[in-house]
């Protein structure tokens, strides 16, 4: 106490409160905790020094000094100039400083100087009139300036009223920022022309045909409430280019993305359209993307006009996507114009109830319908960060054939210390020179088969009477001990191992085309899988087989990949599970929002 009065830098008004604190110790119903929080917080350095830069802000504050000299700094610019224009022949540094003069950020700047000293703040809003009567409705008078950004709001007719009201107003947008447009309000004027009985069309002319500072005459919302961001990141599994999209209610609102991209989710007010920015993008104006419920509507409603296609009855699917696809009705005049406008979208009792899914449990039998069949949208997503020690399993699949064996066999041989496979499971009997737990589990198939209806299995299959697997516990034995666990699953055990308990990598191994498919399966000898005794290499046919199945696979479990490796070339192929391998152990990854819960 004696130590900080004595310190002249300490701040007077500070000492004299750690003071009273201590003449009131005695009086407050307060703990010795607290009092010493208190004291310490008093005495300490960095509240002094934070009192001292306030102090001294307030005192410049009322430094005449700080007020602008002059408001007419371009005025002053110019004459500058035209002084300096005779001696640039002579002086270098008068070339140099106009120059300078002439650049666009210093005009600007000055500008900006002398509007700020003239107090010439733009836009300036009209007084408020003094002759309202009580009974009047309240009117706000919002005025934005037009630029090359769209003001970042929608508007649509009433379907009770017809009156001209805010349908959508855009996350991050001009009319957002603003803070003061809502969604719900009732447009009265536009630029002093008023709405009444027009549509959003003839709003729309008026609006183009406006130049500088827009002003709008608003009645707010009742009951109007500020939405909030989401935090919602999902995985787009399509690609999205809304100038292609017929029902969007503006295209120059859409955001285009592609399959893959991770998207920040900002409102999902609306049931058909959700708001969404890229993330990582600067660009804080977020856009229109259909909604989850609306993109799948848009594959049942394709996959329905294949088949009506074939049975030439397409006339009734096209009514059925004016309802269903969130343009509530044939695109006309006034229900889709641009920019600005929002259709109504249909209510789901409109729409026909999407067929339902169809499920087919995993078993060792080949399927290709294997599992169910996915609508594939957005998948809710949020970052995994790499832990030291604690390694996701990487899962390389593919059709039979395209070389994730040997790709897995290479990569293991790399560092045996670091990654490992896991120890199969079989029934078949032991051969001599085989060791239990290191070669496989040897097991009867009565306890095989148990644990296998007890879900105990991420895969299991049946070869020449005897069953074979991989068990979940021998996965999650190998990640707990530290090893980069290595799989090569049968595709169809992808959703059973892609589980918040094992958090695997997926990497499809793709073949590539069938020329170069050809070419270098012949040239490195590979012989084929589909000989049981691998004695020949791979025929046409084969050959063709193979992509037929990646093309089968990557369409049904495409959206469950993480990343995608080509193998025209093993070698090539190899270098980039390496580098992937290393990506994944040391940066974070976007993973299912559920792995991180």
């Amino acid at each position: 106490m004696t130590a900080v009065m004595a310190n002249g830098n300490w701040d007077p008004s500070l000492s004299g409160l750690l003071a009273s604190l201590e003449e009131s110790r005695r009086q407050l119903p307060s703990s010795e905790e607290e009092f010493g929080f208190l004291s310490d917080l008093l005495q300490s350095k960095e509240l002094h020094a934070l009192v001292k830069v306030h102090n001294k802000i307030i005192e410049n504050g009322k430094d005449d000094r700080l007020n602008p000299l002059l408001s007419s700094s371009m005025q002053i610019g110019l004459e500058v100039l035209e002084l300096i224009l005779p001696r640039l022949e002579i002086s270098e540094t008068c070339k140099e400083l106009f120059l300078l003069l002439q650049k666009p950020h210093v005009q600007g700047l000055l500008c900006a100087h002398d509007a700020v000293a003239q107090k010439d703040y733009f836009p300036r809003l009209p007084d408020i009139p003094l002759d309202i009567e009580e009974d009047e409705e309240t009117i706000k008078i919002v005025q934005l300036v037009k630029s090359n950004e769209p003001l970042g709001a929608t508007i649509k007719s009433d379907e009770e009223t017809g009156k001209i009201v805010i349908a959508r107003v855009m996350h991050g947008g001009a009319a957002d920022r603003s803070g003061l447009i809502h969604v719900g309000d009732e447009v009265v004027e536009v630029n002093n022309i008023n709405v009444e009985g027009r549509t959003p069309n003839d709003v729309l002319a008026i609006l183009q045909q406006s130049e500088g500072t827009i002003t709008f005459k608003l009645v707010p919302a009742d009951g109007r409430g500020g939405s909030r961001e989401s935090k919602v990141r999902v995985r787009a599994h399509f690609d999205y280019i809304a100038s292609s999209d017929p029902y969007i209610p503006c295209k120059e609102a859409g955001l285009d993305f592609l399959k893959g991209d991770i998207l920040h989710i900002v409102s999902q007010d609306d049931s058909y359209w959700w708001q969404a920015r890229k993330e990582g993008d600067r660009n804080m104006r977020a856009g229109l993307i259909p909604s989850r419920a609306l993109q799948e509507r848009r594959i049942i409603y394709e996959r329905q006009a294949e088949e009506k296609a074939k049975s030439g009855t397409a006339d009734d699917i096209e009514a059925c996507a004016a309802k269903c696809l969130g343009g509530g009705g044939p695109p006309g005049p006034d229900s889709r114009p641009q920019p600005i406008i929002l259709s109504s979208p249909c209510s789901p009792s409109q729409c026909a109830a999407p067929p339902k899914i169809k499920k087919i449990l995993y078993d060792s039998v080949e399927c290709d319908d294997f599992a169910r069949e996915e609508l594939p949208t957005y998948e809710e997503v949020a970052k995994l960060y790499p832990r030291p020690g604690l390694y996701r399993p990487l899962a390389l699949v593919g059709p039979p054939g395209v070389g994730r064996n040997e790709l897995k066999r290479r990569l293991i041989a790399t560092d045996p210390n670091k990654y490992r496979s896991p120890v199969p499971f079989t029934t078949r009997a032991m051969r001599p020179g085989e060791v239990d737990g290191k070669d496989y589990y040897f097991v009867s198939r009565e306890t095989m088969e148990e644990e296998v209806n007890e879900g105990k299995f991420i895969e299991y299959g049946e070869y020449k009477g005897n069953l074979y697997g991989t068990s979940v516990e021998s996965v999650l034995s190998l990640i707990s001990a530290g090893y980069v666990c290595i799989l090569s699953p049968h595709y169809q055990a992808l959703k059973m191992i892609r589980t918040a308990q094992i958090k695997p990598y997926i990497i499809y191994i793709k073949p590539p085309l069938f020329d170069t498919l050809k070419k270098t399966r012949t040239a490195a000898y590979a012989r084929s899988t589909f000989d049981e005794h691998n004695s020949r290499g791979f025929t046409d046919d084969e050959l063709r087989a193979m992509i037929h199945r990646g093309e089968r696979i990557e369409f049904m479990f495409g959206h469950l990949f993480d990343d995608i490796i080509v193998n025209s070339d093993l070698s090539a192929a190899f270098e980039t599970l390496i580098k992937v391998a290393y990506s994944v152990e040391t940066e974070p990854q976007w993973v299912p929002a559920s792995w991180v819960q």
